[in-house]
C-alpha cells in the first residue's frame, strides 16, 4: 500500500497508508488530516481541495481540462497543483503539500 505524507501549512507531517484507487483527498478525508476541506465531496466543484503533488507527481494521471479550469480558482497555483479529488493513488508513494488557503477568494463570484 502506498504512503501519502500530507505536509500541512503549520509543519506538521502526517503518513499514512492508502489503497490504491482512492484519491489523495479521500485518503486525507478518512484519516482526519487538516486543511483539505473538500467542501463539495469530491465532486470537482469548488478548489477547496488544491494541493501541491511535492513527490510523485509523474505516477499521477494528467490533470483533464475540468480539472485545470477548476484550479485556476486556487489560491497559490504552481506547476505541481491538483485538486487532491482528481489525483487517484496508484502505487507510489507520494508527498503531499497543504496551501494554507486553498481558494483564491478575489475569483469568487459572491
Amino acid at each position: 500500500m502506498p504512503k501519502i505524507t500530507y505536509n500541512t501549512h503549520d509543519n506538521q507531517t502526517h503518513t499514512i497508508d492508502v489503497q490504491n484507487g482512492l484519491t489523495v483527498m479521500e485518503g486525507a478525508i478518512q484519516n482526519d488530516i487538516p486543511g483539505i476541506d473538500a467542501d463539495c465531496g469530491g465532486g470537482m466543484a469548488c478548489a477547496t481541495c488544491h494541493v501541491y503533488v511535492v513527490e510523485g507527481i509523474d505516477s499521477l494521471t494528467e490533470p483533464t481540462e475540468d480539472e485545470d479550469d477548476y484550479l485556476d480558482k486556487a489560491w497559490g497555483l504552481k506547476s505541481n497543483s491538483r485538486l487532491s479529488c482528481q489525483a487517484i493513488i496508484n502505487d507510489k508513494d507520494l508527498i503531499i503539500e497543504i496551501p494554507k488557503y486553498t481558494i483564491n477568494h478575489a475569483s469568487e463570484n459572491h
